[in-house]
């Protein structure tokens, strides 16, 4: 059989050119043709790569297999959820979909109006003849919820009849050996054969990437909080010089972290065991436990536990997870720092059942990481996060807490480039003599007239808890007016509480200032999330 070349992604043609060409060399190419002949070019399968993603990973993920699809030969294109309805997936027929799971078993922000589609009794068309398989993007820690949106979207799509082609996979944090085999199945299950396909490898990553993270070295630590604050929150700054890296604000770094040394000799002696015992690593490689456990596995939920009589240290370690990264909002622009990159680090402290207990990354970065030590980091974009194109645009900023952290992003970007937008921040902690994060800089904005409006919300300032719902409701009218001058509305911090409440304050909002019903109020946000005005970077 003729080895048929594909044109490759990065070939200076768009994706119908490159489908054109790639038909007609598989063409011209075809076994048994005859000379001056042009052989039937076989039609390729059609393929939608749907995805529902909060942090990017389910959309990165969903545009890489597209790629790796239309090099096997398939018509393939990834979609966001949001961008779709039940009967797109009727003319697609062949479907894949990778979602990932938000706050308690919720589906993604781009995923709601996709899933509230598919569950009206009546409406949804029948998806008879449509083949799918969901791949779950999750993580363990959440128990009962882990991967519930994928399952939830699983259940339905079959339910509404279309045929599963392969099993949902359900994948823990570090999904990508996981997510490789369920796409190989579902493409052997898609053409019907075992067959390898000609396709083209995908391109090697280069530079400094999760898997080869940067050295990035500690330049600045300062404590946020002043004396009488109950809380511990650190400004950390680090050297991007000589890295030749990038980002823009609304994206993420993810942050290699250690575990409290403390913490794991308690377990090693808990156990009984040698700390100087080669063990096997989570990548291949050994290293003697005590390095293991501080640099390479996960050990937050072994402290203060009884050790379970008797178990070998082989044993041990096979139940180990993986010690991740953390993803943290950064807190600055390029622009404002060049070669810096900044985050806003609350350090998390509590005691259960009289055990003391401390965030292994939080305290990593504001405890234990020297200056001019480096960790190892990387960038994770965040498409759905972004600044309006149109800087004239306003901008509506909610970020209580540590969520001050994009929008101080924003801010300082919307400074450089002179963007000529209004900017409007709601910005609430405990109280404003000890937790008022970055209060000079965001003065001086609001005398130079950079900020247009800030509204601040103390809880503890007085008898009665005040919160940025609550100011919010307050300033209704002008919020309500700004909104439908197009502005941009934006939300960072605590997903199980704050993000659910400052929802239902906008909801409210567009009922009484704009005259809605509850219908209305909902069809106004739908539309502004189909617009990418509303965004949340929530955790």
């Amino acid at each position: 059989m003729t080895h048929v070349p594909l044109i490759p992604d990065n070939a200076p043609f768009s994706s119908e050119q490159r489908a054109w060409l790639n038909g007609f060399l598989a063409g011209v190419l075809n076994r048994g043709a005859p000379a001056g002949m042009s052989a039937p070019v076989e039609s390729k399968r059609p393929l939608l790569v749907a995805f529902g993603s909060q942090s990017g990973n389910a959309e990165s993920l969903a545009k890489r297999l597209a790629r790796e699809a239309t090099s096997r030969g398939f018509t393939a294109r990834a979609a966001g959820l949001d961008s779709l309805q039940p009967a797109d997936l009727v003319k697609e027929q062949n479907v894949l979909v990778i979602t990932s799971t938000w706050g308690e078993g919720d589906m993604p922000d781009n995923a709601v109006s996709f899933w509230d589609s598919i569950n009206q009794n009546g409406s949804s068309p029948k998806l008879d003849g449509v083949k799918f398989s969901i791949l779950a993007l999750g993580d363990k820690n959440y128990g009962e919820t882990f991967c519930l949106a994928g399952k939830k979207l699983d259940e339905r799509l079959a339910e509404l009849g279309a045929t599963r082609i392969t099993e949902r996979v359900d994948c823990d944090v570090d999904f990508d050996d996981l997510a490789k085999k369920w796409s190989s199945a579902a493409f052997t299950a898609l053409t019907g054969s075992t067959e390898t396909t000609a396709a083209t490898a995908e391109p090697e990553e280069t530079g400094f990437t999760k898997k080869n993270p940067f050295q990035a070295k500690l330049v600045a630590n300062v404590n946020l909080n002043a004396r009488g604050s109950a809380k511990d929150t650190h400004h950390i700054a680090l050297s991007l010089a000589g890295s030749g890296l990038n980002y823009e604000v609304g994206d993420a770094l993810g942050v290699y972290v250690q575990n409290c040394p403390e913490v794991v000799d308690a377990i090693i002696a808990a156990h009984g065991f040698d700390a100087q015992a080669e063990v096997t690593l989570p990548d291949g490689g050994t290293a003697p436990l005590r390095e293991a456990l501080l640099k390479h596995y996960e050990v937050r939920s072994l402290f203060g536990k009884t050790p379970e009589a008797s178990v070998t240290l082989t044993a041990f370690i096979e139940n180990l997870r993986k010690l991740q990264p953390r993803l943290y909002s950064i807190a600055s622009s390029l622009k404002a720092h060049p070669e810096e990159v900044h985050l806003c680090i609350a350090a998390v402290r509590y005691s259960a059942d009289g055990v003391p207990h401390k965030g292994v990354a939080s305290t990593f970065l504001s405890d234990r990481l020297a200056l001019d030590d480096t960790t190892g980091i990387y960038f994770h974009a965040a498409n759905h996060f972004r600044l309006p194109a149109d800087t004239s645009k306003p901008v509506i900023m909610v970020g209580p807490g540590t969520g001050i952290a994009p929008f101080r992003a924003f801010l300082e970007e919307r400074e450089a480039t002179a963007s000529p937008g209004k900017n409007w921040l709601f910005f609430g902690d405990q109280k404003r003599a000890c937790d008022f994060l970055y209060h000079d800089q965001i003065i001086e904005w609001v005398q130079k007239g950079h900020l247009t409006r800030l509204d601040t919300a103390f809880s503890r300032d007085q008898e009665e808890k005040i919160y940025v719902q609550t100011r919010m409701m307050q300033a209704a009218s002008e919020l309500w007016q700004w909104l439908e001058e197009g502005a941009h509305f934006y939300v960072c911090g605590d997903a199980k509480r704050m993000a659910k409440d400052v929802d239902q304050a906008l909801h409210d909002i567009i009922q009484a200032a704009g005259g809605k019903s509850a219908d209305e109020a909902a069809a106004y946000v739908a539309q502004m999330k189909k617009e990418k005005r509303y965004a949340r970077d929530v955790y």
